[in-house]
């Protein structure tokens, strides 16, 4: 049986149309994978400055119980704390300016909580207690993790918008519904190294 040249066109066509809807459905299905990648590290994320958080309670606690202890910054730690867990950040929305809403937030425990072991150098009897060692232990470990979890999460962000960005996938990205992720940024200041005096 010989075909006609029409249908011998219409076989090209169709296969063609086949060829692109299966090429981009693999680039679709791609994007998904490496945004989820991106979700997953930034529940990791939230995950470790949950931990933090979780740990503030414990530790304000066992200040608490020092007496003459400084009322204002156990009070600055509770307030910080708190305004850290009212920022949620939606994982499909991860721009710039909720990174850095959570970071600001974030920032603002952590500052709270150096301010509170400055204050915690004063009293040789706090420092001494072994509730107290074992959560400075835990917070400086979860500190740790979250410096850990923040570099996973920029490397899986970096990968997802590398290749959103690349040529034909950034045609479809938009298409599909994708956007660049934002990257965690150091904090203000940070450029420049802190002056030790003797």
């Amino acid at each position: 049986m010989k075909l006609s040249k029409g249908w011998i066109v219409l076989i090209i066509i169709v296969g063609v149309i086949l060829l692109l809807v299966f090429w981009a459905t693999g680039i679709n299905n791609n994007l998904v994978t490496k945004e989820e990648g991106v979700n997953q590290s930034w529940a990791n994320v939230e995950n470790v400055y949950q931990r933090r958080l979780d740990l503030i309670p414990n530790l304000v606690n066992t200040v608490k119980g020092v007496a003459n202890f400084e009322q204002q910054t156990l009070t600055a730690v509770i307030e910080a704390r708190a305004k850290a867990t009212s920022v949620q950040i939606n994982p499909k929305n991860l721009d710039e300016g909720a990174i850095q809403k959570f970071q600001e937030a974030q920032g603002g425990v952590s500052s709270a909580l150096a301010r509170l072991m400055v204050v915690v150098e004063r009293y040789p009897e706090l420092k001494a207690t072994q509730n107290f060692s074992e959560l400075q232990a835990q917070l400086e470990g979860t500190e740790n993790r979250i410096t850990v979890e923040r570099m996973k999460f920029n490397e899986s962000a970096q990968t997802y918008n590398s290749y959103l960005r690349r040529f034909p996938n950034v045609m479809f990205a938009g298409m599909f519904g994708f956007q660049k992720k934002a990257y965690f940024q150091g904090e203000t200041g940070a450029e420049k190294a802190p002056e030790v005096v003797f």
